[in-house]
């Protein structure tokens, strides 16, 4: 599975994975969402997320939410 990258511009820290390009399945509450990068099929996600949570979540909803850590 591709793994989109999205950025809430609404909470500058949350990002969001997900397989549809255009971001149509991320929550509303958050948008809008400004697409930042995209995971090839058998690559590992930044920061050393966990690839098969994300996949299952993606599967069940639609999406995974994420956090940015502050300095």
């Amino acid at each position: 599975m591709r793994l989109y990258i999205f950025k809430s511009d609404v909470k500058s820290e949350l990002r969001a994975f997900s397989d549809d390009a255009k971001g149509a399945k991320l929550p509303d509450r958050f948008r809008p969402w400004r697409a930042v990068g995209v995971v090839p099929s058998g690559r590992n996600p930044p920061h050393r997320l966990p690839r098969e949570a994300i996949e299952k979540s993606i599967d069940a909803s639609g999406f995974q939410l994420w956090r940015l850590k502050s300095d």
